[in-house]
């Protein structure tokens, strides 16, 4: 079925500020870091990008050939018998991974590329690729896709094209019967962006640049079992569109996966006379809330704490920019990267949970107990 919350924003829209969507001030370092050496203008994301996750792989696509790990797709895609993937329109070359569509006079088709981390697959977690396409025609497809072994559905396309470079498209695809969610985003592809996906046990989250566009918050649509990264490129004449009429690439700058932190074990600290508390604001902006994390970070630190409670209190019926868990996961996973940085033995860090009159002054509160 095509979902009837489908939703189509304007190219000013993805620009905007995160003014109207608190919640993707925490994405915005996803878009890469600015460096002009770099075909794209921007190299990849920094390991701490996104509060929460840890990042596991990234690829510049350097050198002549693939990456480790990589592979590419050969003979005629599932449902169009009237295009061939081929090794040969895969290559790798200027710090960019190229998908190239061309017609072989001698086959009477379309040759088109795809690749995939087809034996690298995890359940959950975060994907950028950065890309565009040098013009109309074939269709340029990021998506992840059950390994082999697994049934399909599930499959999860975060950015699809359908032969035009003004719009982008993702997909869920679930249920045996092989039901769709999509969203749309106007956009021209024939610049750089970065796309992704968050994937969660209850969401899918559509980013690109670092601005959510679209979101599937129905869990029965998320899938549940391991999925691996492709990236992919298609004609569709037989079908009657993405019918090139003259050559064209989808060129690649780089790719990366984040894997979401194992949340902690909620119990009780049993604190020692050597107890400190430290209060930490939870409605700091970004910034200003890491360097709060920072100097809490610094005292753990200094006094070489072996236990630390991460109590949150939520008044009840109050909101916040981002969900009580968000923040408590972003702080938590701050508080882990700085004690580490720090290069001093990382304690146990638990959280506690309470909720406080609806009366209270602030929605969420938070502070921590260290025990050394």
């Amino acid at each position: 079925m095509d979902s009837s919350q489908g939703v189509t924003s304007a190219v000013a829209a993805v620009s905007r500020t995160c003014t109207s969507n608190p919640q993707c001030e925490f994405f915005v370092a996803t878009v890469g870091v600015t460096d002009p050496q770099e075909p794209s203008g921007m190299a990849p994301p920094i390991s701490s990008a996104i509060a929460g996750y840890q990042q596991t792989y990234v690829t510049d696509f350097p050198g002549t050939t693939l990456p480790t790990g990589w592979t590419t797709f050969n003979g005629a895609p599932g449902g169009d018998p009237g295009t061939q993937w081929a090794p040969s329109q895969v290559t790798v070359g200027n710090g960019m991974l190229q998908l190239t569509a061309n017609y072989s006079s001698s086959q009477h088709e379309w040759l088109t590329g795809g690749t995939c981390q087809c034996q690298s697959t995890q359940t959950y977690g975060a994907y950028f690729v950065r890309s565009r396409m040098t013009g109309p025609g074939p269709t340029v497809v990021e998506l992840l896709w059950p390994p082999d072994g697994y049934s399909w559905p599930p499959e999860v396309d975060f950015n699809e094209t359908y032969g035009g470079t003004s719009a982008s498209m993702a997909t869920v695809h679930f249920d045996s019967s092989n039901q769709v969610d999509h969203r749309t985003v106007n956009i021209d592809m024939t610049q750089w962006h970065t796309w992704g996906v968050i994937w969660t046990p209850t969401s899918l989250t559509y980013v690109v640049d670092g601005h959510v566009w679209g979101v599937v918050p129905v869990a029965s649509e998320v899938p549940h079992e391991p999925m691996a990264l492709h990236i992919q490129q298609q004609t569709w004449c037989s079908q009657g569109f993405a019918c090139p009429s003259s050559t064209q690439s989808t060129l690649v700058d780089w790719a990366t996966v984040y894997t979401p932190y194992t949340p902690a074990i909620i119990r009780p600290v049993h604190s020692s006379h050597r107890a400190t508390r430290i209060g930490i604001d939870a409605t700091l902006s970004t910034s200003r809330l890491s360097a709060a994390v920072e100097s809490a970070a610094a005292t753990i630190s200094a006094h070489h704490a072996h236990t630390v409670q991460l109590k949150a209190l939520i008044a009840a019926r109050q909101l916040l920019p981002v969900s009580p868990a968000t923040r408590v996961q972003q702080i938590e996973w701050m508080l882990d990267q700085d004690i580490r940085i720090m290069g001093t033995a990382t304690p146990d860090i638990y959280v506690h949970w309470a909720t406080v009159s609806a009366t209270a002054k602030a929605a969420l509160q938070i502070s921590l107990t260290v025990s050394s």
